[in-house]
């Protein structure tokens, strides 16, 4: 081969490694710059401000990873749900866990024996769906904040469906009351709903008008607490464990307080559709089942589940976690400890 040849074939090589070298940078600054200003659109939707440029960009690394992850999800194919940014998008799996979260049970020894029976054992005509929220027995979705009292929010759901439905006015109830006067729990260092709904038995629970939520643990308010409206209950029930049908038999009766295991990362990225995705059994948070049903088009079946992350999570602050799936004890363990109060004419 001809010196020119050699020379004119070395000198396209080097032209075409420069070009494409000069593309590849070009296209990772265009997607750098896609991102940042994807970050600073997301900031600015939830008002996000950080205390300094370090704090900034180790925060800007965790949402660019929860960004490549979630489109990564949702472009796989036969998904039952979507992932989606929300506001906890810059917080790693861990440091959501531990300030969102919040079931605590108790250990067998500490815990009172509950003696009353399964009422709805042998209820047997149930719907084939039902929806507590359009029966006007849920109120809005509320927000925890960085405090893990998910319990809270569980209980006091639970107790204002059943007051509702035997004959109440729904009345959003106080969270922080059971943060501050229930001392068998925790407060933000998690907590067990058979504790908060034995406190209502004893004390009654006022109106979040009269006590309202601060999202961290005071001092116990006790003129606040016997403030007018005031709910009581007659007592508690536990779902017997691991069965599916029964506490469809409870969900369809009233709102229940369910403990499930909420630690992967699909899970705090949930967006849309039926949940699907087992997170384990190792019961860490606790929510409200509202509901159930089945989707239209694709006949899973699901759990309608209220949650206490504000409205920018989930469907506005709604899950459908899906329903009968060949384990005892359900999706994510959602079987396994669920309990509701109970109110006696």
């Amino acid at each position: 081969m001809a010196l020119t040849s050699i020379i004119f074939f070395a000198c396209f090589f080097i032209f075409h490694l420069f070009s494409s070298s000069a593309a590849a940078a070009t296209g990772s600054l265009h997607e750098n710059s896609l991102m940042a200003e994807k970050h600073n659109e997301w900031m600015a939707r939830f008002q996000r401000v950080y205390k300094d440029e370090e704090e900034k960009a180790k925060r800007y690394q965790i949402f660019k990873e929860r960004v490549k992850f979630i489109e990564s999800f949702n472009s796989a194919a036969n998904r039952t749900f979507a992932l989606g940014l929300d506001e906890f998008s810059d917080h790693s799996r861990e440091e959501f866990m531990a300030s969102h979260m919040g079931y605590v049970k108790p250990s067998s020894s500490q815990m009172t024996p509950q003696s009353m029976p399964f009422r709805y054992q042998d209820v047997t005509d149930l719907p084939s769906s039902i929806d507590w929220t359009a029966k006007g027995a849920v109120t809005n979705v509320k927000y925890q904040g960085q405090c893990g009292c998910c319990w809270a929010f569980s209980a006091a759901a639970a107790v204002e469906g059943i007051y509702q439905i035997s004959g109440g006015n729904l009345i959003s109830l106080s969270e922080q009351q059971l943060l501050d006067c229930n001392t068998d729990n925790y407060g933000c260092r998690g907590g067990y709903m058979e504790y908060a709904f034995k406190f209502i038995m004893q004390n009654g629970i006022t109106a979040d008008e009269n006590y309202p939520y601060q999202g961290s643990q005071n001092f116990c308010n006790s003129q606040a607490s016997n403030l007018s409206p005031r709910v009581m209950i007659s007592g508690y029930e536990n779902v017997p464990k691991n069965s599916e049908s029964a506490l469809m038999q409870a969900v369809a009766n009233q709102p229940v307080s369910v403990a499930i295991d909420a630690s992967c990362d699909v899970f705090q990225q949930y967006k849309s559709g039926i949940f699907s995705q087992s997170c384990g059994t190792n019961l860490n948070h606790a929510v409200t089942f509202v509901g159930y049903g089945v989707d239209e088009g694709t006949g899973m079946k699901y759990w309608l589940v209220k949650n206490s992350w504000g409205t920018s999570w989930g469907e506005n602050g709604y899950m459908k976690l899906q329903r009968d799936v060949d384990a005892p004890e359900g999706l994510c363990g959602l079987a396994r400890d669920a309990s509701y109060p109970v109110i006696t004419n």
